[in-house]
């Protein structure tokens, strides 16, 4: 194994100097216990940034560069095996954008980092005032969006706009995520209710909830995070672990003393020992639970056996609920095979989105302020190659509903049959319109998803939805583009098209 730099007692010098009082006589917390609880200030912070965000921004202020500027987030190509994503995050997103500050020990913690000993203490003054004053404009959650679609325009004060970008990269991107995949497992099972059931294996407490959240949106009947119902009033399910049942030398009684406690919605896990004997206690003992739990073994086959003990004995009302390492493609192979399961839960595949676990996100400058009128702004190296100008994406239908085709346009475009998917949420770092609760984000999701074609929602080989950029802004590119040729050998300009 290869050793450290450095010593045992440098590593200790290194964390107690970056516990050492700031110049406001504050303890700073990050290197110790206290900085894991996760708090109001800290959610809004203004450090869950990148640092070369914040040198940006440091850049700008020095340089007097105060202008305008318009961002926009999307996403680069979908995942494999993903013919949509469903667009999710945005609550999480405008409540960042409307909190978003500066406490007295950031300020402190970055005038003692080296990458700032040369900047100005009117930049850390100006960071004391710090909020986002500018304009969002978003596709609303619960929407079909698919590659190179603008989930979220930001534009304001190019120094605001330019912090907040690893934030709302990170919250939009998380989200869909897992509410693409939520809305596949849904699919896959037909009807059937789906719990999601991966906070353990969640990449962290606080992603377990955001995950439980978006899953939710994707169509989960409910989740099993305590913390998540809470929050934002998601129906919340629980079962009993195998470490209740072998806490108790007999299965049969710790199946009969869970009951006891809870008559009314007892779900009682039979493969501790032996699935088939323990479905005959549940019958001998005259226990009429809810559910019965299925975590393993051949989930058709003993599927079946239970449910047609369970029918015989008059348990028709006992559902099976089953888990345990499922995803999309397993619940369909199961019910392919005639497996008579009730209900699924989810955890890992979910709350992970195991599979496709990151979306390839970016937030690019498309313009800044220049006199009256904007300066546009476009990225041509290969394959990264970004359109400039503020845009919306125009949703086609055909006569019956369904989604036919989507135009990215120029945001000054028209398309009077089209549904417009970027809308104004925020102005003036205020939101400007209502949060619909989660039921009704819940129900967009499955109202928009059943307007996508079939072919596109195929769990494996979907066709690509059409997209398409439109005439005008392909113009507007080549002609940025040509102008860019056109500078070559003349020197860098402040003007030039990044």
């Amino acid at each position: 194994m290869r050793k450290s730099r450095f010593s045992e007692e440098q590593i200790i010098a290194i964390l107690k100097e970056s516990e050492a009082p700031s110049s406001h006589g504050t303890k700073v917390l990050y290197n110790s216990p206290e900085a894991l609880l996760v708090s109001e200030a800290l959610r809004h912070s203004a450090l869950l940034t990148d640092l070369y965000e914040l040198t940006m921004a440091a850049a700008y202020f020095e340089n007097g560069f105060r202008a305008n500027a318009s961002f926009e987030l999307f996403v680069r190509s979908l995942p494999p095996q993903r013919g949509y994503l469903l667009a999710a995050g945005l609550e999480q997103a405008l409540d960042f954008l409307e909190n978003v500050r500066f406490q007295p020990e950031d300020i402190s913690f970055l005038r003692r980092h080296s990458a700032f000993a040369h900047v100005s203490d009117a930049f850390f003054d100006y960071l004391k005032t710090f909020r986002f004053t500018g304009e969002v404009w978003a596709v609303p959650e619960g929407t079909p969006i698919f590659s190179e679609e603008p989930l979220l325009r930001v534009t304001g004060p190019i120094i605001e706009a330019q912090i907040v970008e690893t934030f709302l990269l990170s919250t939009l991107t998380f989200q869909t995520m897992i509410a693409s995949k939520a809305a596949r497992v849904v699919a896959a099972a037909g009807g059937r209710g789906v719990v999601e059931f991966g906070s353990r294996r969640a990449h962290g407490p606080g992603a377990g909830v955001l995950a439980a959240r978006a899953a939710y949106i994707g169509g989960c009947t409910g989740t099993s995070n305590v913390s998540a119902g809470a929050r934002f009033g998601i129906p919340i399910f629980g079962t009993l672990a195998h470490s209740f049942v072998m806490a108790y030398s007999d299965e049969e009684e710790a199946f009969r003393r869970f009951q006891q406690v809870f008559p009314d919605h007892s779900v009682l896990l039979v493969d501790t020992y032996d699935t088939l004997a323990a479905i005959e206690k549940i019958i001998h003992s005259g226990l009429r639970p809810k559910s019965v739990r299925l975590d393993s073994g051949n989930l058709v086959d003993l599927s079946r056996q239970v449910r047609c003990r369970l029918d015989q004995a008059g348990l028709a009302e006992t559902r099976i609920f089953a888990s345990g390492d499922l995803d999309e493609f397993v619940i369909a192979d199961l019910l392919a095979r005639g497996a008579q399961i009730d209900a699924f839960g989810v955890g890992t595949a979910l709350a992970t989105s195991k599979d496709a676990p990151a979306l390839g996100g970016v937030y690019k400058l498309v313009d800044v302020a220049s006199g009256d009128a904007p300066s546009y702004r476009a990225k041509f190296s290969e394959e990264k190659t970004t359109h400039p100008g503020r845009k919306q994406v125009f949703r086609l239908s055909n006569s019956d509903g369904s989604f036919r085709e989507d135009v990215i346009a120029r945001e000054s475009e028209r398309y009077p049959e089209a549904e417009l998917l970027l809308g104004p949420v925020m102005r003036e770092g205020k939101r400007i319109v209502p949060s619909p609760n989660l039921v009704q984000t819940r129900a967009r999701a499955r109202r928009e998803l059943s307007r996508l074609p079939e072919t596109c929602r195929r769990l494996q080989n979907p066709e690509p939805y059409p997209v398409r950029f439109s005439r005008e802004l392909e113009a507007l590119l080549e002609d940025l583009r040509h102008g860019l040729a056109g500078k070559k050998g003349a020197g860098p300009r402040s003007d030039d098209h990044l």
